[in-house]
């Protein structure tokens, strides 16, 4: 195969999610059968990068965008891990080949037009259609749980609400919320952009103000409320208007690299099937990765407090998923029908993300 035909399914490739739109990886075409991705996790500097369990989900999300665009040019793709000691530099050896039963994958038109949407969305329930698909895209070993019906959504709102609370106050999470928003902007190539965090424009002014120090933003959540609009606008009012909330829970504890880039394929193909059946999704991965250091024993911040509101909103979640705190939750989400964002994360140039 050519290498434009290579370059071709790396330039779709790279619209693959990642948190906050971090992009963690570097592609290297090594021939004319093997593509290299070189991953990173941004564990080091990042908090909501849990042992880089985040970066390793979207390695997977990537690795499977990689395989439905291959399937357009009638090729089988097949990768391998080799990673050191923390997996905090893995690589993801790809190999593809031309088969002549290959069908191209109904998911392909839906990469580059998938996207996150976090303002509210209508509350028109899902189809039974919707439904099944969105249950059946994760694929074995994976359960997708719905949480759909006012009460419930009242309850995930409440959790969100909470959530958020932990997330605005905690000092070790400023840094990033300072460095990922990309201020004015409709687009960004390595962030987010203002217009599509989902706040109106007086309230991004103020957080562009605030978020100047972590001095300001403690002062006014001390003393102003500081956290109120943010919440009701990023985080209530969504949670409350949308079609369902979803849930994908592993049936079997990731345990090694390659079970957690299984769950990224398993998000991959959840929120392609939601974009090729009309719906728009916004991940919430907030309460789910406090939860992770809450049910590891693992404190992640100066403030004692915030490692015992974790640990409470834990069991919240727990009890809205009918689950244990021994069980797993891989990714969590809500979809719904809205019109399409006119603000998005783009990606870095195919050119920038080629290893040097």
């Amino acid at each position: 195969m050519s290498r434009d035909t290579l370059t071709h399914i790396l330039d779709l490739a790279r619209w693959a999610p990642s948190g906050d739109n971090t992009q963690p990886w570097r592609f290297e075409i090594v021939d004319d059968h093997l593509i290299r991705v070189h991953g990173t996790d941004t564990r080091d500097h990042i908090l909501y990068d849990y042992d880089g369990h985040p970066s390793h989900i979207a390695h997977g999300a990537l690795l499977e965008t990689i395989r439905i665009a291959a399937s357009g040019f009638g090729l089988t793709t097949n990768w391998t891990i080799s990673s050191e000691g923390d997996d905090r530099n893995p690589t993801y050896d790809v190999s593809l080949a031309h088969s002549p039963t290959i069908v191209q994958d109904p998911l392909l038109p839906c990469i580059e037009i998938r996207t996150v949407q976090r303002r509210p969305m209508k509350t028109k329930p899902l189809t039974d259609t919707q439904r099944r698909a969105l249950i059946n895209a994760a694929g074995d070993g994976f359960h997708v749980q719905l949480f759909e019906s006012w009460g419930d959504r009242m309850k995930v709102a409440s959790l969100l609400w909470g959530s958020a609370k932990v997330r605005l106050t905690c000092p070790e999470a400023y840094p990033v919320h300072k460095e990922i928003i990309e201020w004015r902007a409709r687009y960004s190539k390595d962030r987010i952009p203002e217009q599509a965090i989902g706040v109106d424009p007086a309230t991004a002014r103020l957080m562009e103000w605030v978020m100047q120090s972590w001095e300001r933003v403690a002062f006014f959540n001390r003393y102003l409320l500081g956290t109120v609009a943010p919440r009701i606008e990023l985080d209530l009012l969504p949670a409350l208007c949308c079609a369902a909330h979803l849930l994908v829970r592993p049936q079997r504890a990731p345990e090694v690299l390659a079970d957690w880039v299984h769950l990224g394929i398993a998000v991959q193909r959840v929120w392609l099937t939601a974009t090729h059946h009309g719906l728009h999704l916004q991940p919430q991965m907030t309460p789910l990765i406090f939860r992770w250091y809450a049910r590891a024993g693992r404190q992640f911040s100066s403030e004692p407090a915030l490692f015992e509101q974790a640990l409470k909103l834990s069991g919240d979640f727990e009890k809205i998923a009918n689950a244990t705190a021994k069980d797993d939750f891989g990714f969590f989400a809500r979809v719904g029908i809205s019109p399409v964002p006119q603000s998005r994360s783009i990606r870095q140039d195919l050119a920038a993300l080629m290893k040097r």
